[in-house]
């Protein structure tokens, strides 16, 4: 993996740190605006913990980009960061906050396989990410979600 393509990771990251603070802030201005909730302060603020984490791994992977190209961290690039952009496309049109967590989650342990230079934690990482994505809907076309005992973060 090169410098660039760790700081295209770290890119990603941020960007997805972004995405999930525009909905985290959509569905606090949706519970202010209706008598229903769609997402809990709790959950609220356990977003808000990962988005902090999702900046902060991208901060460190911008910092040591060189280093991780010396050590020559073998890793797939190009799976990686289409994933991660995947991912962020994911956090722009998902309603569910159980959803982005799962996702958020599953972003900030490849970054922390990546930062630990633990190529070995990054597979099982990815394959979670994997997942995560398969399990939602085409972000192609808004999906309808069914109803459910989950919190949803409707914009």
């Amino acid at each position: 993996m090169s410098p660039a393509d760790i700081e295209a990771l770290a890119d990603s990251l941020s960007d997805s740190a972004h995405v999930l603070h525009k909905r985290i802030m959509a569905a606090i201005r949706k519970n202010a605006a209706t008598s229903g909730q769609a997402i809990s302060h709790g959950e609220a603020q356990a977003l808000f913990e990962q988005e902090i984490a999702l900046r902060q791994q991208a901060n460190a992977l911008y910092a040591d980009a060189t280093g991780y190209a010396a050590r020559a961290l073998a890793l797939p690039a190009r799976e990686l960061l289409d994933l991660a952009a995947r991912a962020r496309e994911h956090i722009r049109r998902i309603d569910r906050a159980k959803e982005l967590a799962g996702i958020a989650s599953a972003l900030l342990n490849a970054a922390a396989a990546i930062a630990a230079l633990k190529p070995e934690a990054l597979v099982p990482a990815l394959e979670d990410l994997k997942e995560h994505l398969a399990a939602l809907p085409d972000t192609a076309k808004k999906a309808s979600l069914p109803a459910g005992d989950g919190h949803t973060m409707e914009t």
